[in-house]
């Protein structure tokens, strides 16, 4: 397993998170410094253009030279270590610093970029950061805290059946970075596991798309809930009642839209959906409001977490 920081890190903000759920940005500090995790959080670091760039707004070579502004912001704070709440920050990011380190022409045309607008200081030298030392999505830094999570542990989640989604973009792009695994991925289950608690492990589509598919919600959006009811309708049968995931985009499609699909499948579907962040923050005691921002959720975490049980000591 690659080695995994716990400082140094820019803790990189997400235009979906901060938009739809900021809920996970305020619990993945709070889990942060509950792990006493070094972490910072720049105002100058911009968006990774990934809605953008994944609905053909935004072409590889613009989306790479915002990435290349953002690693130099981090390296600037003397945070190398940037790490996502967004499987598609993740992804972008990632690739962008490989294409940087490999593709010589590809960074000698953004280098002349910066430099012809007056932006020599943020010229991007190869090797820089490296993929798999600098760049990581924030479940890779509670993974190397799994001992540690146990020792935080205030409430049992353990009564309620639960089952993970993994996201796309943190399991199908760059495979050879991704932790506890790709065919049957379990980085989150594992993390659940250190709460006190088991998931259901594999289920019929688990490693299914959320459906999203970026403008396939927008332009296709009958494939788009297809794809989304299937997986609904496989954690219905196994009789879920939490399901939790690493992706903003995925809590959109799961949250948002569950009322839509259950009148859509005539099928009503009562799950309720969490961030693996704002899941570790519930079970370590953080207020419900302030730190794991239930009121910006569609389906009521109230309507499942009816209770909460001290662990017994």
């Amino acid at each position: 397993m690659k080695d995994i920081p716990d400082k140094n890190l820019l803790l990189f903000r997400s235009c979906l998170v901060s938009v739809e759920y900021p809920g996970i940005e305020s619990s993945t500090k709070y889990v942060f410094e509950k792990l006493g995790i070094d972490y910072g959080i720049s105002e100058k670091q911009t968006c990774c253009t990934g809605l953008g760039h994944y609905s053909d707004v935004f072409d590889q070579v613009s989306t790479t030279a915002i990435g290349a502004r953002n690693f130099k912001v981090a390296q600037n704070l003397g945070r190398p270590n940037l790490v996502m709440m967004c499987a598609t920050c993740y992804a972008i990011n990632k690739k962008s610093v490989k294409l940087l380190n490999n593709k010589d022409d590809l960074r000698d045309e953004i280098n002349t970029l910066f430099e012809e607008n007056g932006l020599d200081h943020l010229k991007y030298e190869k090797n820089d950061l490296t993929p798999t030392e600098n760049i990581f999505h924030f479940v890779d830094i509670l993974y190397g805290k799994k001992d540690e999570i146990k020792k935080h542990i205030k409430y049992d989640l353990s009564q309620y059946k639960i089952a993970t989604h993994h996201g796309c973009h943190y399991c199908k792009v760059h495979y050879e970075d991704t932790i506890a695994g790709v065919r049957d991925p379990n980085i989150i289950d594992e993390l659940i596991e250190a709460c006190g608690c088991k998931t259901i492990g594999w289920y019929d589509h688990k490693r299914a798309s959320c459906g999203t598919g970026f403008r396939q919600r927008y332009s296709n959006p009958d494939l788009s809930f297809t794809a989304t009811a299937d997986k609904m309708n496989s954690l219905k049968d196994e009789g879920v009642e939490i399901v939790v995931h690493l992706c903003p985009n995925c809590h959109i499609q799961f949250d948002r839209y569950q009322p839509l699909i259950s009148k859509r499948e005539g099928r009503e579907f009562k799950a309720i959906h969490l961030n693996i962040s704002q899941f570790i923050a519930i079970a370590m005691g953080a207020d419900w409001e302030s730190v794991v921002g239930v009121q910006a959720h569609t389906s009521k975490i109230d309507s499942v977490i009816t209770e909460l049980k001290e662990v017994e000591s």
